[in-house]
């Protein structure tokens, strides 16, 4: 070996025996280790800071804030993407109480689209106004922010924050309202809710409740909402929240599960077992096993308590498919038991036999084109489709499924326009837009519906394609002109893109079609329209092209409303606008003296709301003109007539108007007239 090395290792053994301790006792002076850290800390140099600047007149002041200003405003130019250096800046500003300048710098980054997309920027530019006590800038950037950055729920619950710490309960709602038509998640509604309790607006909180579980259909959502009604002890309400959720979710959510569970147990602290079991079966035939585990393990404890678990085995055990079995080869086309036999195999969850069944459903095709027939075979196609794509996730098997079902349907004598949706969405949730719209197309080429045209347009119109949405309203209306709906809609759609010509020439359109199923539908839109426009005069021209149509009691109203509602607030306009008012009601009367006399209760309407729209006129209305016209009541009685002749008497209400009046008198003086005159001859 190598002597060095010898040599070094000699060396640490002789320090490893010097280093041993000989004496284990302890020291008469003991030093602690804060003593130690202590002389450590005493005996290190001080460290070198740059001296302190002394500010002693305004110049020197001016000359700082001038330098500082030179390099933040080099950092920006250099890194301006850096909003650390922005923030920093502002910041420094308010700190030398310039807040303008602050402001300004707040805006500049703000002008930076990458950084007017960061809500901490909003946050920490509102703080600085709130901070010095600026409500009303606060408030301006708050709508600011949350218009720029509506699906940051930071700033909502900011802006809310502070308008409720200013004690403006009002603006606070209001914003929360703004917030709700942005559809937020469950958190926010329930923020809402919240906040109307801190104010014990328990109605205002339930209406929220019921808009809240239609923007969020979910479990959770209808499991608060009937909590909160049990809160309020309205047991009512809480067993109707249940069954409306159980309708609408209790088939294809995947939470449904919590939705039983938590439906029985109310039903069980209510001492209602009997409506317990019920729901606790009802959910085991509906829910797959595999999704049922915490229900079934409820449900034998239900029963532990209150029966016996004969029932429940009796509902799982393998007998039921022997069951089904018999029940689909005596009558193969009794597609519930075939439903109900997939459900059972579903539960199990054996990929090749759920497939299996799925195939002998469908194989027992009605025997007649006739479309009462194939309404309950057609959901077998349907749910086969949803299980390989949602249970099985196998794309391809889908689309053979729909493209066998849409071969098989016999579209020549009657189709299913759900099914054509059905395949579409499929396509577009796979993102095959194109072949989406050749499914949709062949739809509307093969089978038009009025469901398959508002789909279509739906979709095209979320997809932003006005185009394709206006050529698709054309063959829509082209196909069924006389379909009011659709031409509101269309017109509507031109209205919302501000083609108000456009929108006016469909409504004309549409009113000189020859047949119409819902004119009166139709006409109010077109009416509504031109308000809306501020259209006086046209409105007043629709009125009375309406009216040569229809003499309608309904027209005559809203037409003498419209008069009154156009008045402003110079005084000979209102007393213009009566006046108007006044006509269309005394045309309406003279129409139904003259050419309608039958109608008489129709025209007792008319005269009250005559009377109504006087009393609402203020001293401007005289509502003595128009009860001089009213008639008496009188209560008289008729024969009612059966098959078998004169059966009883029934008193009924007629009137007797003012005009009646004098026809009565005179016809009363020519009979004693002519009394006279016979008793004289004689």
């Amino acid at each position: 070996m190598d002597s060095g090395y010898l040599n070094r290792k000699e060396t640490e053994v002789k320090v490893a025996i010097a280093r041993r301790v000989k004496n284990k006792n302890p020291a008469p002076i003991q030093i602690t280790a804060e003593q130690i850290l202590r002389e450590a800390r005493e005996r290190q140099e001080a460290e070198i800071r740059p001296p302190n600047q002394k500010i002693t007149d305004q110049t020197e002041v001016a000359d700082y804030r001038l330098r500082k200003r030179k390099e933040f405003e080099s950092l920006i130019s250099r890194v301006g993407w850096n909003k650390s250096v922005w923030v920093k800046y502002a910041e420094w500003e308010e700190s030398q109480n310039d807040l303008k300048r602050a402001r300004s710098i707040w805006e500049r980054a703000l002008v930076i689209d990458a950084l007017n997309r960061d809500h901490t920027i909003w946050l920490k530019y509102v703080h600085m106004e709130m901070k010095n006590k600026f409500v009303n800038h606060a408030r301006n950037l708050w709508d600011r922010a949350v218009i720029r950055l509506p699906r940051v729920d930071q700033l909502w619950y900011k802006y809310i924050h502070m308008e409720e710490m200013l004690g403006n309960v009002a603006g606070a709602r209001g914003i929360f309202e703004r917030w709700m038509r942005w559809m937020p998640d469950q958190q926010g509604w329930l923020s809402y809710i919240k906040f109307e309790l801190r104010y014990n607006e328990t109605e205002r909180a339930r209406e929220i409740f019921q808009r809240f579980v239609q923007c969020h259909p979910k479990v959770s959502a209808w499991i608060r909402f009937a909590k909160f009604e049990m809160k309020n002890g309205e047991i009512g309400r809480v067993r109707n929240c249940y069954e409306r959720a159980v309708d609408k979710l209790a088939d294809d959510d995947e939470e449904a599960e919590q939705l039983f569970v938590a439906f029985a147990e109310f039903e069980e602290k209510c001492r209602e077992t009997d409506r317990a079991r019920c729901i606790y079966k009802f959910a085991l035939d509906h829910i797959p096993k595999g999704r049922a585990e915490d229900l079934y393990s409820k449900f034998v404890a239900f029963e532990k308590q209150y029966g016996d678990r004969e029932g429940i085995e009796d509902a799982i055990v393998g007998k039921s498919r022997f069951q089904y079995e018999d029940q689909v080869r005596k009558n193969p086309r009794n597609y519930d038991t075939w439903f109900d036999y997939i459900r059972l195999e579903e539960s199990i969850g054996n990929k090749e036999r759920i497939r299996e069944v799925y195939e002998r459903a469908i194989a027992n095709v009605p025997p007649a084109e006739e479309k009462r027939y194939w309404q309950r075979y057609i959901y077998l196609w349907i749910n086969y489709a949803l299980y390989e794509e949602l249970d099985a996730q196998d794309m391809e098997r889908t689309r053979h499924v729909y493209r066998e079902c849409l071969k098989l349907i016999p579209h020549h004598k009657f189709s299913f326009a759900n099914i054509w949706l059905l395949a579409a969405q499929f396509e577009i949730r796979q993102l095959r837009l194109k072949e989406a719209r050749l499914l949709l197309g062949e739809a509307i080429g093969r089978a038009p519906k009025d469901k398959i045209f508002k789909k279509y347009i739906e979709i095209e119109l979320h997809f932003g394609n006005i185009d394709r949405c206006r050529k698709l309203y054309e063959k829509y209306l082209e196909w069924s002109p006389e379909n009011c709906y659709a031409w509101s809609k269309f017109a509507e759609l031109e209205r919302s893109l501000y083609e108000t010509e456009r929108a006016r020439a469909v409504f004309e359109l549409a009113i000189d079609q020859p047949a119409l199923d819902i004119p009166e539908l139709l006409w109010k839109a077109y009416i509504d329209f031109e308000i809306s426009e501020g259209e006086f005069e046209r409105t007043r021209a629709l009125y009375e092209r309406l009216l040569n149509r229809t003499k309608h009691l309904k027209v005559w109203i809203s037409y003498a409303k419209f008069e009154a509602s156009a008045m402003g607030s110079d005084i000979k306009q209102k007393k213009k606008c009566l006046q108007h008012a006044r006509d269309v009601f005394e045309r309406a009367v003279s129409y139904l003296i003259n050419s309608a006399p039958e109608l008489k209760e129709e025209r007792v309407i008319l005269l009250e709301e005559w009377i109504y729209m006087e009393n609402n006129f203020g001293e401007l209305g005289d509502a003595n003109l128009v009860r001089a016209k009213l008639p008496k009541k009188l209560k008289k009685r008729r024969q009612t007539e059966t098959e078998d002749g004169p059966a009883a008497y029934e008193e009924y209400i007629d009137y007797l108007f003012p005009e009646q009046t004098t026809n009565m008198k005179l016809l009363d003086s020519a009979y004693k007239w002519k009394k006279q005159r016979v008793a004289s001859k004689d």
